[in-house]
């Protein structure tokens, strides 16, 4: 059943945006470790649900009808963000360096943001201008993230894959 909530796909990819630019700003302003702890499991948590959708339904549709570094780039940003959600979600508020990648996570998010979302040229610009259905692609997506947040509840999410970066020993 599509959700009139959201007018379409970009619309959806936004609104998570908005929220997860949200519990940023809640950590940033949280105090207490378990506060934190939460707050990063919800980021972290959000970040997974919104990549795979990304990568699994939105960016397979715009393969070859928008710029192909955009999708390029974006693949490995999303792999940046996962690398750290992992190390976030496997350690807790008391660690060396917790704050830190809570807070270089966000920086990378509204860095990815920015781009996806930038006027006339960003990646939401230019799915805007092909012909792919961005309501029928917001009913799939909607679909996939209700399944991914019936597992989170269940059984929790699986850590984030990377799909571009292959992670080697230096």
């Amino acid at each position: 059943m599509p959700d009139q909530e959201y007018t379409d796909a970009i619309a959806l990819l936004k609104a998570d945006h908005r929220k997860v630019e949200q519990l940023f700003e809640q950590y940033e302003g949280a105090s207490a470790s378990a506060a934190k702890k939460k707050l990063a499991h919800q980021i972290c948590v959000e970040l997974k649900i919104h990549t795979a959708i990304e990568e699994e339904i939105f960016y397979p549709a715009f393969k070859g009808k928008i710029e192909g570094d955009t999708l390029d780039e974006a693949y490995v940003e999303h792999d940046g963000a996962k690398i750290l959600i992992n190390d976030i979600e496997a350690g807790s508020p008391g660690d060396d360096f917790y704050d830190a990648k809570v807070k270089v996570l966000s920086e990378e998010i509204q860095h990815h943001v920015h781009e996806e979302e930038m006027r006339g040229e960003g990646m939401f610009a230019q799915c805007r201008k092909t012909d792919v259905d961005l309501v029928a692609l917001r009913d799939a997506m909607l679909a996939r993230k209700q399944e991914l947040m019936a597992q989170e509840k269940s059984a929790g999410l699986p850590p984030a894959e990377p799909r571009a970066v292959n992670l080697q020993p230096a």
